[in-house]
């Protein structure tokens, strides 16, 4: 299973709204960390199947998000439940770490 991408910042304000439990991976083109993270990201996409919703996000093409979020390095995984910004985990982690944090937001 692979992570869809995130296209804008209207598709992320509706994904917010309406999944419990979000996680989305910021990341970009150019970012060689962001390549490590990527396979662990379909891992837990596949995992967490009909739990959480896992997406990523082109922080070239959604600066605002960045912004808004205070995204200032790259991979950083935020996880958001009922629309509020619960967790970030920034840099390469191993994959227990993400699944971990995730499980914690799971009722």
């Amino acid at each position: 299973m692979t992570a869809a991408y995130i296209q804008d910042e209207t598709e992320f304000n509706a994904l917010l709204e309406v999944e419990p439990l979000l996680v989305v991976d910021c990341t970009a083109t150019w970012c060689g960390p962001c390549k490590l993270v990527a396979p662990l990201i379909d891992q837990l996409a596949g995992e967490y199947d009909g739990r959480a919703k896992v997406f990523k996000l082109d922080l070239d093409a959604n600066k605002s998000i960045a912004k808004r979020f205070g995204i200032r390095s790259i991979p950083a995984v935020m996880i958001f439940q009922q629309g509020e910004l619960a967790e970030t985990i920034v840099g390469v982690k191993p994959y227990e770490e993400f699944s971990n944090a995730l499980t914690k937001y799971i009722s």
